[in-house]
């Protein structure tokens, strides 16, 4: 049976972590001057390798996490301050400013960086796959958070092709007033990962 409360979590969890909408602008900054073709493929490229090192990381995330001694308790819980740091940074505006300096370096093709790696699969995005697929193991789990976690990533794909228009439609404001709600969403969501964390050590009700 399909547990759609977790599938409700991991979708809100992963679609505020790597912010579909907050990475149009970057990925409008990153493509200025090329092409309508150029930026098709830049997009897809770029997707397509957070796809890749998303899925790795949701499958032997953990494994890795057990080789070098580290329980998944531990793991929420330096996650999810990793998420409340990033949740900061939205709500502060610091994650857009970095955003947009990134955006501003000259580089021929950004779509593996910085485009895939940090501004979609970044620190964030991968501790998040690992957290998720640790709540529910075994390759239903695995299954169910890919499955989300591809779906986000569409949504990505969707925002780099209509992010001239996005950035139009919303303005600047728009997208700030967005990207704080965004941030709020997901400081509640780290504190739960942390208290989640706690929890198993007993440390939490």
């Amino acid at each position: 049976m399909i547990d759609t409360t977790f599938l409700i979590s991991t979708f809100v969890t992963l679609f505020v972590i790597i912010d579909p909408l907050g990475l149009a602008p970057a990925f409008v900054a990153l493509t200025q001057g090329a092409s309508k073709q150029e930026r098709r493929e830049i997009a897809i490229r770029a997707c397509l390798v957070s796809a890749g090192l998303l899925t790795l990381f949701a499958a032997f995330g953990e494994t890795v996490l057990g080789f070098v001694g580290i329980s998944m308790a531990a793991f929420r819980v330096a996650g999810g301050a990793l998420l409340f740091l990033t949740a900061l940074d939205m709500l502060f505006e610091r994650r857009t400013k970095r955003r947009e300096g990134q955006a501003e370096e000259d580089r021929p093709d950004p779509s593996v960086f910085p485009l895939a790696i940090p501004l979609v699969a970044g620190p964030g995005a991968i501790a998040t796959v690992i957290l998720l697929s640790g709540q529910r193991p075994g390759l239903e789990g695995l299954a169910m958070v890919v499955g989300v976690m591809l779906a986000v990533l569409c949504m990505v794909l969707a925002m780099f092709l209509l992010s001239g228009v996005l950035e139009r439609l919303l303005g600047k404001t728009g997208i700030n007033v967005v990207t704080r709600l965004l941030g709020m969403l997901l400081a509640a969501l780290a504190v739960q990962f942390i208290l989640d964390g706690l929890r198993e050590f007993g440390f939490a009700a």
